[in-house]
């Protein structure tokens, strides 16, 4: 265990740790989501210091009459190195012998990156690590062969690929529930018009639940695919379909009907960039059922506004 004088040197020069924690809670009394400082300080102050000042933060949470669980995503300095040893030493994580607890670092010695984020629930607590490969997609081939890999990865690749999912942009571990997701980009020639009939056979082909219209239309825009994978089952947990990020939203046009508080939280979560507030969007299913997942940024990375800027001016 890293001792208490290291981390209240972490908390003390993290300065950004209180500012952030005051935008969460802000954000999350905005949706009367079940906020408590003993659920989140402790993970702050745990990476307090280490947050990226140039590096995206963001809020989100799902659709629907109530709000469970808001969670926090937040790119981490290179300056704090294997962010699973570290979740580890500051005990925001437990050890285990699953395979969990080595994928990452097989993942980062087949295609170093120092590019992670963590993700965190102001409920469920500690969650996922990211790595993101923003100028050196992974071959879902390279992938399914490292050992700690699910084999679910190796036994979908024929589906991966015949969807034209190629290249792996991000790729998230999930401590928690033990599951992998890999954030495919969308084919350049579809990604923002998918097919709904190409939509709706990816999910009729994975056993998702029997999706709504108005959801495959939306998930039609995506640019980027993700999908969910484990341990203990070779088939796709989950898939989800993410349109390009961006300002100003017309909630009109979701696929979904949203509570006042909702709308509030996607127009007015509280943001350190000028301008207006930049959300993203993804319609995800499982084999239970569909949802709209719904974000804000409260800090955004140069060359992610940089991005987002070039795609308003096609737009435009």
């Amino acid at each position: 265990m890293i001792g208490i004088d290291f981390l209240e040197c972490l908390v003390s020069e993290g300065i950004e740790a209180e500012g952030l924690y005051s935008a969460i809670e802000e954000s999350a009394r905005m949706v009367d989501a079940p906020f408590s400082r003993d659920k989140v300080w402790p993970i702050l102050s745990a990476f307090g210091g280490g947050f990226s000042d140039a590096g995206g933060v963001i809020f989100s949470l799902q659709a629907g009459k109530d709000v469970p669980e808001m969670e926090y995503s937040a790119q981490i300095s290179a300056e704090v190195g294997d962010p699973y040893a570290h979740a580890l030493a500051t005990g925001v994580l437990n050890e285990t012998d699953h395979p969990v607890s080595t994928v990452l670092a097989e993942i980062v010695s087949l295609a170093p990156t120092s590019e992670h984020y963590i993700d965190c629930g102001i409920v469920g607590g500690f969650k996922k690590i990211y790595a993101n490969f923003p100028h050196d997609q992974q071959k879902v081939s390279r992938l399914a062969d490292l050992p700690a890999m699910p084999r679910a990865v190796g036994a979908n690749a024929e589906f991966f690929d015949r969807y034209g999912l190629d290249n792996v942009a991000l790729i998230g571990v999930d401590y928690r529930n033990k599951t992998i997701n890999l954030y495919f980009q969308a084919p350049a020639e579809t990604a923002g018009n998918l097919d709904p009939k190409t939509v709706s056979a990816m999910l009729r082909e994975t056993g998702m639940s029997t999706p709504s219209e108005e959801m495959v239309a939306y998930a039609g825009r995506a640019y980027r695919i993700y999908a969910t994978l484990g341990w203990d089952s070779p088939e796709v947990m989950r898939l989800a379909f993410a349109p390009q990020p961006r300002r100003s939203i017309d909630l009109a046009e979701l696929p979904a009907r949203l509570e006042p508080r909702i709308e509030q939280f996607m127009r007015a979560t509280p943001h350190k960039y000028a301008g207006a507030l930049i959300n993203a969007t993804a319609a995800k299913w499982s084999k239970k059922h569909e949802v709209l997942d719904l974000a804000a940024y409260y800090q955004v990375s140069a060359l992610h506004l940089k991005a987002i800027q070039a795609e308003e001016g096609q737009s435009s």
